[in-house]
């Protein structure tokens, strides 16, 4: 009977193991779970690994080329973590690129907005990455902390008369606003595709641009042409002619950029010099550049095809916008588009004849918001 048994048992299909793959940039398989251990095998982020035992923090597993050993499983993705970044490079795999950007320091990506959520590839500082969208969340709170109220102001003593002093009035117990998080969706040059927290990248421009950005970010450069410069000190003496998308450094807000300039090449002075600059708007990207023909231009040089470049702007009667709080997405309900066409150095705005400006939203300039806290903190000293 033994041995009847014995031979049943080797007729039966083994069972299939599950797969994990190796989040850690690199590590080591252990031939035992012990202080003292030998190293059987080297592994690095990405590499697939077929799961053979499960222990109480470890797993033991067997690489594409046949070693064994036991590995911590918080160095380790499931496969379904391993599904939903292939679903998310399929799923994305044609959005346009909105902008270029350079990885600052190793990296991951996760699998959704958020610094608890998943993740798994790991980049390399220098990387070049193609932003796709932006998200905005609230910052996750550490654990047990609970969201700092604003301290209410006790109202000031009855004055003689019955009358209330001269001072501060009281304050609601209002909870502050949240801190807010950006994060990008990304594509590296492999393909692979996540999100990345904003304050890892850095917007690929170049330094000769950078030095104007006047305390603001740049979000986005674009070439729209170049300028031939024998005497530029360049080695390449074709010029990019750029235009810029700008935005405070701030998270959170409901724009993607609030400024344009566009820098033209002076060949006299062999320099970037300012062609256009329009600043206080709520835009939007992509910013679209392409060459193109004025389609109601009169002269001759508007006959000829020229660079021109088109963005989206808030229309003035949209509803305000608001990040979505699941995803955080910032979709605007109504735009409006503008295109604007360069004729050597001079920047000019494509209307239809006869049509009239459509009025635009603009967000609060910083110095007037300043202007009307000096004047309120004015007014309560002069009660």
């Amino acid at each position: 009977m033994l041995l009847a048994l014995s031979g049943c048992s080797r007729l039966r299909p083994k069972p299939t193991y599950p797969s994990v793959y190796v989040v850690a940039k690199q590590t080591f398989l252990r031939d035992r779970v012990a202080a003292v251990s030998n190293r059987t095998a080297t592994v690095a982020n990405g590499d697939k690994l077929q799961v053979l035992e499960h222990g109480r923090r470890f797993i033991k597993v067997q690489t594409t080329k046949g070693e064994l050993g036991w590995i911590d499983e918080k160095a380790v993705a499931t496969q379904d973590v391993f599904d939903s970044f292939n679903e998310l490079k399929k799923g994305h795999g044609g959005d346009p690129t909105v902008a270029s950007a350079v990885v600052r320091d190793e990296v991951y990506l996760h699998v959704k907005p958020g610094r608890d959520t998943d993740r798994f590839f790991l980049l390399q500082e220098g990387e070049k990455l193609k932003l796709l969208a932006r998200a905005t969340l609230p910052k996750a709170l550490p654990k047990g902390a609970r969201a700092v109220a604003a301290a209410p102001v006790a109202p000031a003593a009855p004055a003689a008369g019955g009358k209330a002093a001269k001072g501060a009035a009281a304050v609601p117990d209002v909870p502050l606003p949240p801190a807010m998080e950006d994060w990008w969706l990304v594509r590296n040059s492999k393909g692979d595709t996540g999100w990345i927290f904003s304050r890892m990248i850095d917007v690929d421009a170049p330094d000769a641009l950078t030095r104007y950005a006047e305390g603001q970010r740049i979000v986005g450069a674009y070439i729209l042409t170049t300028v031939n410069d024998p005497d530029a000190e360049q080695a390449d003496k074709n010029i990019p002619v750029y235009v810029t998308v700008l935005s405070p450094y701030k998270a959170g807000l409901p724009y993607d950029f609030d400024q344009v300039r566009v820098f033209t090449w002076s060949v006299k002075k062999h320099r970037y010099e300012t062609g256009f600059r329009e600043k206080n708007i709520e835009g939007y990207l992509p910013v679209l550049i392409k060459q193109d023909k004025d389609p109601y231009g009169k002269t001759p040089a508007a006959a000829v095809a020229a660079p021109t470049f088109s963005y989206r702007v808030l229309s003035v009667d949209a509803p305000v916008v608001i990040p979505d709080p699941v995803t955080g997405a910032v979709v605007p309900e109504k735009t409006i588009l503008k295109t604007y066409r360069l004729e050597g150095n001079l920047v000019r705005r494509l209307l239809q004849p006869g049509a009239q400006t459509p009025m635009e939203a603009h967000p609060e300039p910083v110095a007037e918001k300043k202007k009307k806290v000096t004047a309120g903190k004015k007014r309560k000293r002069q009660g």
